[in-house]
């Protein structure tokens, strides 16, 4: 089956300042962190302590965190044009949104994945979530007007294409001895 590209837009913003954002406060983790604190009052001594913190930092495997990171991104300067690619799978195209910015084109997208599976022996329920967000400047030379945003196949593609000027092919200057 032949997946076709999809048309993403690219919105262009002006150059308001951005709103500081609050402090993020996480009930659970400061819950978690005054409960750590009571045990290390109560682990003073030398006696194992199942509680104890780990070696170099080490999580047992109820307190790890899985955290989606950010997509990777290859960006490639080509004849004609940039060309920016990010991998962005397991996320639909209506998730995803390309803006220019303050001379910046950022990308944004959202990941709401849930998966659910009954059996006569048991029952499975996942939620996964996250979201991303990336900057890159947009070097001199570019006709901004003309930026396009496509999506397939799980690659988002944004192609910055360059002013007729910037294309000019490169000129050697010789270095002539002293």
């Amino acid at each position: 089956m032949v997946e076709t590209a999809t048309k993403v837009p690219v919105k262009s913003e002006s150059n308001k300042p951005a709103p500081a954002k609050a402090p993020e406060w996480g009930p659970v983790e400061t819950l978690r962190t005054e409960i750590d604190r009571l045990f290390e009052d109560f682990n003073r001594s030398n006696w194992p302590w199942p509680f104890r913190p780990r070696a170099f930092g080490a999580q047992p495997f109820f307190r790890r965190t899985f955290e989606w990171a950010a997509p990777a991104v290859n960006v490639v300067e080509k004849d004609k044009a940039y060309e920016i690619s990010a991998e962005v799978p397991g996320i639909d195209g209506k998730n995803i949104e390309v803006m220019l910015r303050n001379g910046n084109i950022v990308i944004k997208g959202e990941k709401q994945e849930e998966k659910e599976e009954k059996s006569k022996d048991y029952y499975l329920h996942e939620r996964q979530f996250g979201s991303f967000e990336r900057a890159f400047a947009v070097p001199n030379g570019v006709e901004t007007e003309k930026i396009e945003a496509s999506f397939r196949n799980g690659v988002l593609t944004v192609v910055l294409p360059k002013t007729a000027e910037a294309q000019k092919p490169e000129k050697k200057i010789t270095v002539k001895a002293a």
